[in-house]
């Protein structure tokens, strides 16, 4: 099976004939592996702005691209788009998580009306795959590629600036540490209908403890001390993304503050839960 890892870069700029901000792609990153991780051909291209005058000042602190070296680039997205289309083939694509996938749709979209991509064959997030061999899945924290890269020794400067094949690379790192083929290939989805249902699935927070989408028997919280259930001494506030409320103790009297984050996703409604010491 071989396959491509891609990264992209994007700026964020108004669109005025979608009347909202878009993260136009300026970059593509790839490199094409045989079955055994090798490395056979390399993808490297800027794009040509159409929405964006300059790039966004959080983006630049972000990425090594100087906004001219964007004007002078030969082709716009959707040239590139068609080349990438024939770099991939039949290879399953490597993203790290699947934001550059989203990315890819948005982008479509915003060229062709059209937030397909029917050359897509197969797909294998990395994040999760690395996460996964790594023993660090959670479900409100996710590994980012330079965290994953420091864990496995292959540290990265603070601050630092990004191109697309750059972190290609870094990935190839990553992957090539933890590889493990049976492993790898049971995180490889097919990008059929239902895998598009899933992508184009928006999660949201749930931040009213009386939603019918959440468990209630799920809400309660154990003394870390004495293992005995904790009395709710408090009504429930939003904080943030979270829900959060007072408790205390029935035997040892000590207070803490228990906070609740549920989320939608495709799956269903996923409810972790934190308990504090009071301040």
């Amino acid at each position: 099976m071989s396959c491509v890892i891609l990264d992209l870069e994007w700026n964020t700029a108004f669109c005025k004939a979608h009347n909202k901000h878009v993260n136009e792609i300026i970059e593509f990153g790839a490199i094409k592996l045989d079955n055994k991780l090798n490395v056979v051909d390399t993808f490297s291209y800027l794009v040509k702005p159409t929405v964006a005058k300059e790039i966004h000042p959080y983006v630049r602190e972000l990425i090594d691209i100087d906004f001219n070296e964007l004007k002078n680039a030969e082709l716009t997205f959707p040239y590139v788009l068609d080349k990438f289309e024939e770099f991939l083939g039949d290879s399953t694509l490597l993203t790290w998580s699947n934001t550059d996938l989203h990315a890819l749709l948005d982008n479509c979209e915003l060229h062709f009306l059209d937030d397909n991509l029917p050359f897509l064959k197969s797909f294998c997030d990395l994040q999760k795959y690395c996460e996964y061999s790594l023993g660090v899945s959670s479900s409100n924290r996710m590994l980012g590629l330079s965290s994953c890269a420091q864990i496995l020794g292959f540290v990265e400067g603070e601050n630092q600036t990004h191109r697309a094949l750059d972190d290609v690379k870094l990935s190839l790192k990553c992957l090539k540490a933890l590889y493990n083929r049976r492993h790898f290939e049971e995180f490889v989805e097919e990008c059929d209908e239902e895998f598009y249902k899933k992508l184009r699935f928006k999660s949201k927070y749930i931040t009213n403890i009386n939603s019918p989408h959440i468990d209630r028997e799920q809400i309660f919280f154990d003394c870390p001390e004495c293992n005995v259930r904790c009395v709710r001494k408090s009504k429930w506030s939003k904080q943030n993304n979270s829900m959060q409320a007072y408790f205390v103790c029935p035997e040892c009297k000590q207070s803490f503050k228990g906070r609740v984050q549920a989320k939608v996703k495709y799956e269903g409604v996923v409810v972790t839960k934190r308990l504090l010491n009071k301040n």
